[in-house]
């Protein structure tokens, strides 16, 4: 299975649009959707293009392949114009043996992981910055920002296929996280 992970879409139907496109390129089976979607809450900038209304459609119209948890910014009154659910607050895969517990970033994060077995991966959004570290019991990643790019980083998601972890961004250029089961 082929799974893109993102996240951080911030009500941008320009970036929205960027990833849904990304999407259908890679001919991933899912998108998993790490919280933050239509909202640009205080603390960030109006994205590109800002327009919630638009995004909704958009994600509407391929919700029966969206994953996703919800994020910082999310309220009940999204789930009512979203078809697809929003409101959990994490989502738990197995990637071969290893756990995966996806969450926004907002209450478990790096600082503050789960309840997680030596190998298991934490995955969350929330800081806008990609990223992956080996913990000393588990590993951290984060795609970064659909539409909302912080620290130096590029506007971008990952890719998870055979084991690997992709991270790209919207002008092709990519990067490994993890390669081989994160051996």
């Amino acid at each position: 299975m082929k799974l893109m992970i993102a996240s951080d879409i911030h009500g941008s139907a320009y970036y929205c649009g960027k990833m849904i496109n990304a999407y259908k390129e890679e001919k991933a089976d899912k998108l998993l959707l790490l919280g933050d979607l239509l909202y640009h809450g205080p603390r960030n900038d109006l994205p590109k293009d800002y327009d919630p209304k638009k995004v909704i459609n958009m994600l509407n119209d391929i919700a029966d392949e969206i994953l996703c948890v919800r994020g910082n910014c999310e309220a009940e009154v999204d789930q009512m114009v979203l078809k697809f659910p929003i409101m959990a607050e994490y989502c738990i895969l197995y990637l071969h043996n290893r756990m995966v517990f996806a969450t926004h970033g907002h209450k478990y994060n790096e600082e503050n992981p789960p309840s997680l077995k030596k190998g298991d991966i934490l995955l969350n959004g929330h800081t806008h910055i990609p990223k992956f570290t080996k913990h000393e019991n588990y590993y951290y990643i984060n795609p970064g920002s659909v539409s909302i790019p912080k620290g130096g980083s590029n506007n971008g998601y990952i890719v998870l296929e055979n084991g690997e972890f992709i991270w790209k961004d919207f002008d092709g250029n990519c990067s490994y996280l993890a390669r081989n089961n994160l051996v």
